[in-house]
């Protein structure tokens, strides 16, 4: 078998293409690669152009649609302002419970702090950084204020 290197590509449902592409280019600032309106998909460079993509693939709006989740990596400073940023391009940050939040969560068992938030089309989606702290599996999910108080400053 080959090494798996990373994930280069992922793809949502939409269930407009238009709102979507508008959210993804204009809120998350992600870099519009190509769209093609004949077979109604947008692509969105990750990470700059060859790095990782995003395809959004419009289905309409039946009521047999799914939300999934994608985390998308980000460095440490920019997760500490996560919250802020999210909030002030009009999308709500979420705990890892879905429930407002005002600061990352951290899952330790991996460890790593996230922040969460919603598509348009109730897509999953998650700011994460690694933490460079061993793996503390006990600490379950809390804030990172929490974990920092356990295991010291992240950065």
């Amino acid at each position: 078998m080959l090494p798996i290197l990373g994930l280069y590509e992922s793809h949502l449902t939409v269930s407009h293409l238009p709102t979507a592409i508008a959210f993804y280019r204009d809120r998350l600032r992600l870099e519009l690669a190509q769209t093609l309106a004949e077979r109604r998909v947008a692509f969105f460079w990750v990470g700059g152009p060859g790095t990782g993509m995003l395809g959004l693939w419009e289905t309409g709006s039946g009521p047999n649609r799914m939300a999934l989740h994608i985390a998308f990596r980000v460095a440490l400073p920019r997760l500490l302002r996560a919250c802020d940023d999210l909030a002030q391009a009009g999308i709500a940050p979420l705990d890892f419970h879905g429930r407002p939040a005002t600061g990352p969560t951290v899952l330790g068992w991996m460890p790593a702090a996230s922040v969460y938030f919603a598509d348009p089309d109730g897509h999953s989606l998650e700011l994460i950084c690694p933490l460079p702290q061993p793996a503390d599996p006990a600490f379950g999910v809390g804030p990172l204020s929490d974990w920092t108080a356990r295991h010291g400053p992240p950065g």
